[in-house]
């Protein structure tokens, strides 16, 4: 910023004086920011946490695009391109923040129910794969379950069983509903365990519709 300032001298005359002041302005620095794109696990979506630079359509679909990290294609996760399962991971990734959102992709408008079959009878939001977590474990998500129930374990790398219950959902038997639940636990170190989800069939007694989230339980 210049200032220019007049003042008058001993004979009369005038004197200009030039100030000059520095103004410094703070740009706030970009910062990177957690989302989700939705991949795909035995043809139906499966969420995993991203660390992008922005949550735009464009940052999202670019995230989404880039497939799979090694560990999660080990983890028997995939993506989908140019067919009904792409477009239910895309749908998903963009409706993250509002699931009842009406997303808009190629001139068509879709919402999330229009996806039943791309989507796992046991749909675990949170926590995300690899995730690192301290007691008590907060679990959440959607199911449509015979009966709104299902059961989960908490395993650890040995497949020693450290939890085991069973939730009921808000609805199930045709109507997805929502479900919320804890699981204590304790540790005296960072521990690699999996959460396995999965109804037992009221025709055969068997597991079925099962996931399994890889996590890391700390102390």
């Amino acid at each position: 910023m210049v200032l220019v300032a007049a003042a008058c001298g001993s004979g009369g005359g005038t004197k200009t004086v030039t100030v000059t002041r520095t103004v410094t302005r703070t740009v706030a620095a970009p910062h990177r920011v957690e989302a989700r794109i939705y991949l795909v696990r035995d043809g139906r979506v499966a969420p995993v946490d991203r660390v992008l630079w922005g949550t735009s359509e464009r940052d999202l679909l670019q995230a989404l695009g880039a497939g799979p990290t090694g560990a999660e294609g080990r983890a028997g996760l995939t993506t989908s391109h140019g067919d009904r399962l792409w477009l239910a991971q895309v749908v998903y990734t963009l409706s993250q923040f509002d699931p009842a959102r009406r997303v808009t992709y190629e001139g068509k408008t879709y919402t999330r129910t229009d996806f039943e079959d791309e989507t796992p009878l046991i749909l675990v939001e949170s926590p995300l794969p690899f995730a690192h977590v301290t007691s008590p474990l907060h679990v959440t998500g959607t199911s449509d379950t015979y009966e709104a129930t299902f059961d989960y374990d908490l395993v650890d790398a040995a497949g020693t069983l450290i939890a085991h219950h069973f939730v009921t959902a808000t609805s199930g038997s045709g109507t997805r509903g929502t479900f919320d639940f804890t699981v204590p636990f304790t540790v005296s170190q960072a521990e690699a365990v999996k959460l396995v989800v999965y109804e037992i069939s009221a025709a055969s007694g068997r597991r079925v519709h099962q996931s399994e989230i890889p996590l890391t339980l700390e102390p």
